[in-house]
């Protein structure tokens, strides 16, 4: 195990902006705020996780201020007086122990089922009333229901920016909301907002045309997304570097400051004929700091269930291939979800070389919020 983590542990700026580290807690949906309200476990559990190390916490998905956003149980609301006063709570305890944290704002889209909560009579919105390609769910948004989400995502930044957040996350990632207008598969409108990859990229450029214009100049955004999609783990949104570059070039226009490339495996090469990965050819081609993730610290496939049990897996489940791909500037910030989640200790004892204390991650630590 290479015991040069340099990279991990250099300070990170982008504005005003500086993290003490460029380890980042990955997203993970958590489903313990019963009626969207943060309480004092999901604030203890944030701040175990800025206390031990980790440069950027980014929160689970939080949804935006709009009747369709939710499609899980639990799941913490960014908008309504008792949502946003835990979160302050939140933001505060992150602070306290060194950290700096962004929410998460999100849209499940066509994901959402009739019978989800807070009122179980509204569908799912998407561009087209399709959960995938074939597979039709919900309505399909009109003009106006598209400005009133646009909306609600600036809504979300400016409540964000004035609570003390010190960014935000974007989540156009998945299979949501977003990426369901990115995805062919999901869009299938005539309009502006179908048809050419511009076209796809219309809605999200707005919202994030719309979140800069609430924050200012200033304010970091973050904007996560991916080629897989929970509906459809092949999917592709691009298909080369030149397409890669064309969906790119708009989003930075609009004001996105980094990039949030979700994979599934960091180390997997994006295009053939290059070995780097998602976050690589991003930071390349955008020329903006991109964040990696994917299976940091692990050594078993938890979305196929099979196990890395070669040395040669275990190895790039590790750090060596992360450090080295940070020491070459192939992306500037690692996310890292489950260890942290099994373990909120894991950066303090990857940096002091405690590898045999690390816990590994394991199924049942879903079931709690520790």
């Amino acid at each position: 195990m290479s015991m040069n983590l340099g990279p991990l542990f250099e300070p990170f700026e982008i504005h005003n902006l500086t993290l003490r580290n460029r380890v980042a807690m990955a997203p993970m949906t958590r489903n313990f705020s019963p009626g969207g309200v943060p309480g004092d476990d999901v604030v203890a559990y944030y701040r175990r996780r800025a206390e031990a190390g980790v440069g950027l916490i980014i929160t689970e998905g939080t949804t935006v201020n709009h009747p369709a956003a939710n499609g899980y149980p639990n799941v913490p609301a960014f908008h309504g007086e008792q949502a946003l006063a835990g979160w302050k709570k939140v933001v505060d305890a992150v602070h306290e122990a060194g950290g700096a944290i962004f929410p998460q704002l999100w849209h499940v889209g066509a994901v959402r089922k009739e019978g989800t909560e807070p009122d179980p009579s509204v569908p799912g919105y998407s561009p087209s009333g399709l959960f995938a390609s074939g597979k039709p769910n919900g309505k399909a948004m009109t003009k106006e229901d598209i400005r009133d989400v646009i909306q609600a995502f600036g809504d979300a930044a400016q409540d964000a920016k004035a609570l003390g957040f010190d960014g935000v996350e974007i989540h156009g990632a998945h299979g949501y909301l977003l990426d369901q207008f990115l995805w062919e598969g999901t869009n299938q409108r005539d309009d502006e907002y179908g048809g050419s990859l511009e076209n796809r990229l219309r809605f999200v450029v707005e919202i994030v045309e719309e979140v800069r214009h609430r924050v200012g100049p200033d304010f970091p955004i973050m904007l996560r997304f991916s080629q897989w999609k929970q509906q459809d783990y092949e999917a592709r949104l691009v298909h080369s570097p030149d397409e890669l570059e064309r969906f790119l070039t708009p989003l930075v226009a609009a004001g996105v400051d980094i990039f949030h490339a979700s994979t599934r495996r960091f180390w997997e090469p994006e295009f053939e004929g290059s070995h780097l990965n998602l976050a690589g050819w991003t930071q390349k081609l955008s020329g903006k700091p991109t964040m990696s993730v994917g299976s940091v610290g692990l050594t078993e496939d938890f979305i196929s269930g099979t196990f890395a049990s070669t040395q040669a897996a275990v190895e790039k489940a590790g750090i060596d291939e992360l450090v080295e791909r940070m020491n070459n500037h192939e992306f500037e910030l690692i996310a890292v979800g489950r260890a942290l989640l099994q373990d909120p200790e894991w950066l303090v004892k990857v940096r002091d070389g405690r590898f045999d204390e690390i816990e590994a991650f394991a199924r049942k630590s879903l079931e709690t919020l520790y």
